[in-house]
């Protein structure tokens, strides 16, 4: 089974090693419980949710059973427009809908420094695409990692290895659902 993670630094793994990398350490977890899966990771530091949708077919050229979707945090980052990013991901989540393969959509939540408004437009961008397109979803994908110096790199902003075995423990019992949902499709 290939699943494609697909998303910014945070997938990439910016600032660990390839083997503490998120999709490198799901991947172990998953072989862990016995599961044969291949998760790729198809993370590029920088990218924000139209860095995505440009690069989403060379992403899935070599096939995907699923996809894990991890992006938006740059355009939160930048301040882009909630409204912006939205249709993006929208867009995005359509042409993911459009190759049959199941997804898992991981939130994201604005930084509390973008103030209450900005928060209120940009948090529900994932539960209500999700909903739309019949994606699972993973509410937060830094939960338990965020704002927690021992877990994250100096800059704050991205979890060291011990953040990312902390994610992955914590978003494992969706992978696992996404994987039910594409042994069902066979």
């Amino acid at each position: 089974m290939r699943i494609v993670a697909f998303g910014d630094s945070l997938t990439a793994g910016y600032g660990v090693l390839s083997q503490e990398a998120f999709p490198d350490r799901l991947e172990a977890a998953l072989v862990k419980k016995g599961l044969d899966v291949e998760i790729v990771n198809a993370g590029v530091s920088g990218d924000t949710v139209a860095d995505g949708l440009a690069r989403l077919d060379w992403a899935l050229a070599d096939g995907a059973d699923g996809v894990i979707v991890e992006l938006g945090a740059n355009d939160m980052l930048r301040g882009h427009d909630p409204a912006l990013i939205r249709e993006s991901l929208d867009e995005l989540m359509s042409r993911l809908g459009e190759t049959g393969v199941p997804v898992l959509l991981a939130g994201m939540r604005a930084a509390p420094n973008l103030g209450a408004d900005y928060a209120t437009r940009f948090d529900p961008i994932f539960p209500d695409l999700a909903n739309k397109h019949g994606a699972l979803l993973y509410p937060f994908f830094l939960d338990g990692v965020a704002s927690n110096a021992g877990l994250n790199q100096a800059d704050g902003i991205h979890p060291n290895a011990a953040g990312v075995e902390i994610i992955v423990g914590r978003i494992l019992p969706s992978v696992e659902a996404l994987i039910e949902r594409i042994k069902s499709k066979s």
